[in-house]
């Protein structure tokens, strides 16, 4: 992954190395940011980016380019046999994917939104195995109060989530991105789950929308075979 404070072209407030093109920042500046990931990590090829809507499809890389997103497929989640997978985020959950034996590898985007709507699910399915998987950055549960929208959204379908959810004040809970990933995939079958203990709030290595209040750049975790 990388963080906000490598080396790069980005100026206040995305400063410096943001690989987000969405969120306001000059497209040269990440564009050269971008560029540079390759170098910098001795990557095989450059990253397949994705155009993240928090949504749950998964596509497959090296993915044909579509009608008016360019060469960014409109996809949460991304798996493959070679190439190198990307996931920006700047308080949403990414997790890594591979399968045991390393042939086929994948890499989701998961904020609240695609965890209800069961990226990771879709994600595991698309693996066509088991896979290990590892959960990145995002906000931590003692930084991420939200609404009722949010814990509905889970637990309605699932009493157990609510054990991911703490009272703060009436109508308001904090909300624990990694607790109802945990939960997601051992229902997908993933035993195998390594990561987490990360908060993006508070962490100054990372990006968060919620702490610079939408003027946030993104940062990126990277799968590679």
């Amino acid at each position: 992954m990388s963080t906000r404070w490598v080396p790069g072209k980005s100026l206040a407030p995305y400063d410096a190395f943001n690989v987000g093109s969405r969120c306001g920042d000059d497209l040269s500046a990440v564009t050269e940011n971008r560029a540079s990931l390759a170098g910098r990590l001795g990557l095989p090829t450059q990253p397949c980016w994705l155009r993240q809507v928090h949504g749950a499809r998964v596509v497959t890389v090296p993915p044909s380019p579509e009608p008016g997103s360019g060469a960014e497929p409109e996809a949460d989640a991304a798996v493959a046999e070679r190439g190198v997978l990307a996931i920006q985020t700047a308080d949403c959950l990414p997790v890594l994917f591979c399968l045991p034996d390393g042939s086929r590898i994948g890499a989701a985007h998961a904020g609240w939104r695609g965890l209800a709507a069961g990226v990771l699910e879709a994600t595991v399915v698309a693996m066509r195995g088991t896979p290990l998987a590892w959960m990145g950055p995002c906000i931590g549960a003692k930084s991420y109060e939200v609404g009722e929208e949010v814990r509905a959204a889970f637990v309605d379908g699932d009493r157990r989530a609510a054990g991911a959810f703490t009272t703060t004040r009436p109508g308001h809970w904090q909300c624990d991105l990694y607790a109802l990933a945990r939960l997601r995939l051992a229902d997908a079958g993933v035993t195998a789950i390594r990561g987490g203990g990360f908060d993006t709030f508070t962490d100054d290595r990372f990006y968060s929308y919620r702490r610079d209040a939408g003027s946030s750049g993104r940062f990126v975790s990277l799968i590679w075979r």
